[in-house]
């Protein structure tokens, strides 16, 4: 996808997101994206050299390989969401093998699935593009519904299974983070030990964070904190949603700010918000990939935006799932590549 191709999806948002110029915090603050991500970033830190390695291989490969950029599909859909919500929509995709494939053929850096999905398929593919164990899921069977992400499996099981990284989520703002925090921090320190690179689902919820104007969980202020956590406990990739509104330690009233979280270091515009999430990320020194969302009727365009707009912002990439494989293989591919192409476009720079 051209230049000129990324303006005619972005519509009546191209010039908005492509000429916009950020006035909060300045692009030569951030670490930004670049070949040696994995020398400039990690090589000082205290990851180990199979840490280093596994984070190279991720780095390394598909149609991003190289550039310091993410293409990520992630499928633990299937539990988080019920499998017939998931995989009705396109029935291919019961069959665990056909998520690696669509990985592959999509030009992924990297696949995130479950321990089932992963194992039943393993000594196939863990050669073949670099696989992400998804470690905790909050599923729907329970009856009343909870919200809670439990360990579904090990750090161990993922390094039998030759996997580059784990992953794993963390409800910031739940009843249930202290505890999650306990858990993921212990099994990341685990998945380093062992070599394994880790990525961080940082999601906020709690049903106090939505009014009936506005929905918080999606604030850039309590997104950036959730992230600033996530590197707190040495997420090598911290996971985000896109925001979507700010405010949410003012309006809500509760925790500590400072006003110029929103006359300074952000605005109203969606890059700028991104801008705030990217640094409390060490000034993007743990890079932020967001989260593509649901499958919808736009969905080539919408995720072309939300990846200029993370690219724009100082991000590292996308994780896209449902947009990808709720839909035939070919579509899905088309959505993974534009996608990419968003990424390895020199005209679409940062803000």
């Amino acid at each position: 996808m051209s230049f000129s191709e990324i303006q005619k999806n972005l519509g009546d948002r191209a010039e908005s997101l492509l000429d916009h110029q950020c006035k909060t915090v300045a692009s030569d603050q951030l670490h930004v994206p670049g070949p040696d991500w994995v020398d400039r970033i990690f090589s000082q830190s205290d990851r180990s050299i199979s840490v280093l390695r596994n984070l190279q291989a991720i780095f390394g490969h598909g149609r991003l390989a190289n550039t310091g950029y993410l293409s990520i599909l992630p499928v633990d859909q299937g539990i988080e969401h019920t499998a017939g919500a998931s995989f009705a929509p396109n029935p291919i995709y019961f069959d665990a093998e056909n998520i690696i494939k669509l990985a592959i053929e999509g030009g992924c850096n990297g696949v995130a699935t479950t321990l089932g999905a992963l194992g039943i398929v393993a000594r196939k593919y863990a050669h073949k593009i670099p696989l992400i164990l998804k470690l905790n899921h909050n599923e729907l069977l329970t009856y009343p519904n909870k919200y809670d992400q439990v360990l579904f499996a090990t750090v161990k099981q993922a390094h039998n299974m030759g996997c580059a990284a784990v992953g794993a989520t963390i409800y910031f703002g739940s009843p249930e983070s202290s505890r999650q925090i306990v858990e993921v921090s212990r099994a990341f320190e685990h998945a380093h030990d062992l070599g394994m690179a880790t990525i961080l689902w940082c999601y906020l919820r709690n049903d106090a964070f939505k009014t009936k104007d506005k929905d918080y969980n999606l604030a850039a202020d309590l997104t950036g904190q959730a992230n600033h956590l996530g590197t707190t406990i040495q997420a090598d990739i911290v996971k985000q949603k896109l925001p979507e509104v700010n405010g949410g330690f003012k309006d809500l009233n509760f925790g500590k700010t400072c006003d110029a979280v929103y006359n300074k270091l952000s605005s109203d515009h969606p890059i700028d918000l991104t801008r705030y999430q990217v640094i409390n990320q060490y000034n993007g020194r743990i890079g932020l990939i967001n989260s593509g969302g649901a499958s919808g009727e736009n969905d080539l365009q919408d995720a072309v935006s939300t990846a200029v707009t993370n690219k724009r912002a100082g991000g590292i990439g996308l994780i896209t799932g449902r947009k990808a494989f709720q839909k035939p293989l070919d579509d899905g591919i088309k959505i993974l590549n534009a996608v990419q192409d968003v990424y390895l476009c020199k005209e679409v720079t940062l803000a």
